[in-house]
């Protein structure tokens, strides 16, 4: 398979890409059972932050005055209750979605928001699929998007973001970088909607829709400077 020209690392999101959404039903949950009301501006507020902000908005959300490490706590505490009944779990396409990227001479790196010992846990067994570190913690440095590119070394449009949230694709945009969406299906969410309003222009609603022909599509937009409509 010959290689792409311009892209030489696929940074890939855990949850929601790699693994299911058990976010969203959870932040959602917990807004409207204390009769919070649930709209895009929402999940703006909360996904792809940092937990303390994350759950500042969520507690406001819901109408708590509660400090944002009780908000974290009652939210880890309903998010376990949730994973009881609706284990987390591969996605499919997602082990050959990995393989293709590596066949296309793609290094790959995973990263979220938990720690490693969850990216440890649930894709043990695609771990040598990854380049060293592996797997980047992005809690603290939200969305994550320019310190991914500098920690390998790499130029804005050498590196292609997979990701399910659009403040992600909002921060690809403006640096340049190379974005696939892949929003999650949850029925009351607005991710898929805040991508396009983002001008994301490679939207997906399966890993399989990430085939080779795409992959060479974003390759060409990067190499002849045509990403985000340029």
């Amino acid at each position: 398979m010959e290689h792409l020209r311009r892209i030489s690392l696929a940074a890939v999101n855990i949850d929601g890409v790699l693994l299911n959404d058990t976010f969203s039903p959870v932040i959602h949950h917990f807004v409207t059972s204390r009769g919070g009301h649930y709209d895009a501006e929402v999940e703006r507020e909360i996904f792809s932050q940092t937990r303390l902000t994350a759950a500042a908005a969520l507690g406001a959300a819901a109408g708590l005055d509660w400090s944002p490490e009780q908000v974290l706590a009652a939210y880890f505490e309903e998010r376990a209750a949730h994973l009881a009944e609706h284990p987390l779990r591969l996605l499919p396409g997602a082990g050959e979605l990995l393989l293709r990227l590596r066949g296309l001479g793609l290094r790959t790196v995973c990263y979220g928001g938990l720690d490693k010992s969850h990216f440890d846990r649930h894709l043990h067994e695609q771990a040598g699929l990854f380049d060293g570190p592996g797997y980047v913690c992005t809690d603290e440095i939200r969305p994550g998007v320019r310190e991914i590119v500098a920690e390998f070394g790499l130029r804005n449009d050498e590196v292609l973001f997979i990701d399910d949230v659009a403040r992600v694709a909002e921060a690809a945009r403006e640096l340049g970088v190379p974005f696939i969406g892949h929003p999650s299906d949850f029925a009351h969410g607005f991710q898929g909607e805040l991508m396009r309003k983002a001008g994301v222009r490679h939207v997906v609603r399966s890993l399989e829709e990430i085939d080779e022909p795409l992959l060479r599509t974003l390759d060409a937009e990067a190499a002849d400077g045509r990403l985000w409509g340029e």
